[in-house]
């Protein structure tokens, strides 16, 4: 960023400011949720387009919205706590919109030099496009640039009109088109840059005089031609500029963009045996020779080090996993595995787990907050909270950390080297020292020294001879 004779910043790609149209409810979704705030690959639509946008370094992002206007606040401001929210009135239509972001920035001294106008339906629009966008409108000299792509199928989009110089004449929407201008296979993408004088003046008088009813962002191409040059970049990779209005489009974008991710993934080394089954977030790293099997998911800040397997039929949610662990038909959120830890099958891992090296959450094991030291096995059928365990120590199936009294979560601590009996209850708050034995079937209240062994001796009663009352009233 740098500073201008009048002390506003401005910003190195030349853009000054940015104005995302958020404020379309999204009707074809058919959702209670306001569509840009749908999500791809675990973002939302919004957030996509404003970290994109964001990477211009534009001095003022003004996010426009309408429908759900307080939700998308909300969110708009939970990303960018500096972004200008403006609120549509109930006017319709994308000029309408820009009209309305125009004068509250022009009012608050945000609005000046050069306007980028993005729709916040694209998703998966990069910054690598925006900044060939800008690139495109300076070089060219232009008052006024349009970022369009060419579809095979271009049905539904609005189509792009040049005359014999290339220089855009005019944009028609899908249902004011006739015939000739339906076979144009150019697109409007529904992002724009402008010099903010043109601009200003370009949706003074906007009508609504169309199909829809709307006021068409659009039509003001038509005024700024007579302001200066109007030119159009074509956007190379029309998969970054491909808007969502339906789930069906929602799926095939997000089908489109995984594809590409896990080809990116395995150029870099990555093992994915089935991608059309595997779903990889664009937050998440992984390490050369990782593999990754049919059916898994890895989500959020996902993090998996050289040589681990994951999978099959694995999630893992902000997970770190070490180098050579293996973690098989399990979930696993928040947590920490070691290396070569032995994770699943069938394993919820919930937040807050430290699993050290070479430990093990086998098969229908649940851990919370647990934090196991290097070599210890919780085998099986066990569930582990609010615990610390310490080295080499071994968990026998079927036991329980009894963490909760209805009030408070307490904690267990189980020392190292410890032989953990089948079917034990441990009751929190209480301590096991270290080379500790439990006899199976125990119950332990209360705390255990070093080197001890500990069971419950439970009375076993026979009833010989016994039948239910219902076969008792039969006789």
């Amino acid at each position: 960023m740098s500073a201008s004779a009048d002390g506003r910043t401005t910003a190195p790609t030349g853009l000054d400011v940015a104005i995302i149209l958020a404020a379309g409810e999204g009707t074809r979704m058919k959702s209670d949720t306001p569509k840009v705030l749908h999500t791809l690959a675990g973002k939302t639509f919004l957030q996509r387009v404003m970290g994109s946008v964001a990477q211009l370094s534009p001095a003022t992002i003004g996010v426009v919205v309408h429908y759900q206007a307080d939700r998308v606040a909300a969110a708009a401001l939970d990303y960018d706590a500096d972004a200008v929210i403006v609120r549509q009135d109930d006017k319709p239509g994308t000029g309408r919109a820009v009209q309305c972001a125009v004068s509250q920035l022009r009012e608050e001294g945000r609005f000046e030099g050069t306007v980028l106008i993005a729709a916040s339906d694209m998703p998966l629009l990069d910054a690598a496009t925006l900044r060939r966008l800008a690139a495109c409108h300076a070089d060219q000299g232009n008052v006024a640039t349009v970022l369009t792509t060419r579809l095979a199928n271009p049905f539904g989009y609005g189509r792009v009109i040049r005359d014999e110089d290339g220089q855009v004449l005019r944009i028609v929407e899908q249902k004011d088109a006739n015939a000739a201008e339906q076979a144009v296979t150019e697109v409007n993408t529904s992002v724009y840059l402008f010099d903010s004088r043109v601009l200003e003046r370009a949706i003074a008088d906007l009508g609504s005089d169309n199909a829809q009813g709307e006021f068409y962002l659009t039509d003001a191409l038509e005024k700024a031609r007579e302001l200066g040059k109007v030119g159009a970049c074509v956007a190379e990779d029309s998969l970054s500029v491909e808007g969502v209005n339906d789930r069906v489009q929602l799926a095939h974008l997000a089908k489109a963009h995984n594809l590409r991710v896990c080809e990116a993934w395995m150029r870099e080394g990555v093992t994915i045996l089935d991608p059309d089954t595997t779903w990889i977030e664009d937050d998440v790293t992984l390490a050369r020779d990782v593999e990754v099997l049919p059916g898994s998911f890895l989500q959020g800040h996902t993090s998996v080090a050289c040589g681990a397997v994951v999978g099959p039929y694995t999630t893992l949610i902000d997970a770190i996993v070490d180098e050579g662990a293996h973690v098989e038909r399990s979930r696993v959120q928040s947590s920490h595995i070691g290396p070569r830890a032995t994770i699943g099958p069938w394993t919820y891992l919930r937040p807050g787990n430290e699993l050290a090296a070479e430990t093990k959450a086998g098969a229908f094991v649940e851990m919370k907050k647990a934090h196991i030291d290097e070599g210890t096995k919780v085998p099986h059928l066990s569930y582990i909270g609010d615990t610390h365990i310490g080295e080499h120590t071994n968990i026998g199936g079927g036991t329980i950390t009894a963490n909760y009294d209805g009030v408070h979560k307490n904690r267990t601590e189980i020392g190292s080297g410890v032989h953990v009996g089948a079917g034990n209850l441990f009751v929190a708050p209480v301590t096991v020292g270290d080379g500790v034995t439990t006899g199976a079937g125990s119950v332990v209240r209360h705390a255990v020294p070093d080197d001890s062994m500990v069971f419950s001796e439970n009375t076993q009663h026979v009833v010989e001879g016994w039948k239910p009352k219902w076969e008792r009233d039969a006789d």
